[in-house]
């Protein structure tokens, strides 16, 4: 499977905004649920957000609200976008592509496991200032 291409990290403010892109050149991007998770130096991995084939999408709690994901099959790639942001959601910030069928609440707990069928992305990092 080709790399996901993650892009859109960088440095904000507290309060800002950010939009992370994640493009998938696989052929099967329509199939796949993707989304991301993220970690901080010295903690656990952390869903954010996915999105299932269908467009249903899950966020973790602490994110409902702030982040949105969402999904172009076209361009075969999925957006984060985030806004105020708060020094807590500084990280690293990866892609990942599920491509065993489930859906969105079983996908946002799957997608830190890397599991059968699970491609990650190198990471982009957050800086929240």
């Amino acid at each position: 499977h080709v790399q996901l291409v993650e892009s859109g990290g960088g440095s904000v403010q507290a309060g800002g905004s950010l939009r992370l892109s994640c493009a998938d050149p696989g052929v099967n991007f329509n199939t796949y649920c993707m989304g991301w998770f993220r970690q901080a130096p010295g903690k656990e991995r952390e869903g954010v957000a996915v999105i299932a084939s269908d467009g249903s999408t899950s966020y973790a709690d602490s994110m409902e609200g702030r982040f949105t994901i969402s999904r172009d099959n076209a361009k075969r790639t999925v957006y984060l976008e985030m806004s105020n942001l708060k020094p807590e959601d500084a990280a690293t910030y990866y892609c990942v592509a599920e491509g065993v069928p489930m859906n969105a609440a079983q996908c946002l707990g799957a997608i830190t496991l890397h599991g059968a069928g699970s491609i990650w992305g190198q990471g982009t990092q957050v800086t929240v200032s």
